[in-house]
């Protein structure tokens, strides 16, 4: 299945370069790029792509009103592609926030050409993309500057005791073939916990599993 990717970047030669990166990838096809968030939202709604880059700072609309346009649609409008979004910076709030509004997760503009086009694939099967150092810090450094919403703490009560030991090691960085041989489980096990806690916690995907489970109170930043 080809992969439907839209630009939204306020530079013309970053766009330019990522959208020749992907175009040449036989699985992807970019079917529009926009300058700003407001003609982004609009080439997005036309296009309905699978995966929208999302500069992260732009004029007119940012990335982060885009991203929440695009997640949280006002009735009528049934697609919500996922939303990967672009940074030069590493630790941003602007990138928080829109990790907590339901973006899929973020790649630094920096990054090497081949974690692109990997990023694109990820986020299109449906996966979080979570770079764990960087996310996890972000994440942290955020997480403590807000008290823990009671209700998230609450929402907890819901999960079993092993699918709350699974959403903890999400949030601590480790993949799902790490969990599994932390808990001498199958890895397929692992998934389907993982499906139950974002289920049951009405998560989109894991990097909104992550932040739940610092926001929550249930990991605290700096534990290991």
């Amino acid at each position: 299945m080809t992969i439907r990717v839209i630009i939204v970047d306020d530079q013309a030669m970053v766009r330019a370069g990522f959208a020749a990166l992907l175009a040449a990838q036989s699985d992807i096809d970019v079917v529009g790029e926009a300058p700003d968030g407001t003609k982004g939202v609009e080439v997005s709604r036309s296009t309905h792509p699978d995966v929208v880059l999302m500069d992260v700072r732009m004029p007119e609309m940012d990335g982060l009103d885009a991203a929440r346009a695009l997640l949280d649609p006002p009735p009528g409008v049934v697609h919500r592609p996922k939303v990967l979004m672009l940074t030069t910076f590493d630790v941003d709030d602007y990138v928080y926030e829109a990790l907590r509004a339901g973006a899929s997760g973020f790649l630094l503009k920096d990054a090497p050409p081949a974690d692109l086009i990997s990023a694109v694939r990820v986020v299109a099967s449906g996966e979080a993309l979570l770079a764990p150092s960087v996310t996890r810090r972000l994440i942290a450094d955020f997480a403590k500057q807000r008290s823990a919403p009671r209700k998230d703490a609450l929402r907890l009560n819901g999960l079993t005791p092993r699918e709350t030991e699974v959403l903890v090691l999400i949030a601590r960085g480790l993949s799902n073939q790490e969990i599994a041989e932390r808990l001498v489980l199958a890895e397929q096990t692992v998934k389907t916990h993982i499906g139950r806690v974002l289920n049951k916690l009405d998560l989109r995907d894991r990097a909104q599993a992550v932040i739940f489970a610092y926001e929550s109170g249930l990991v605290t930043p700096g534990e290991q």
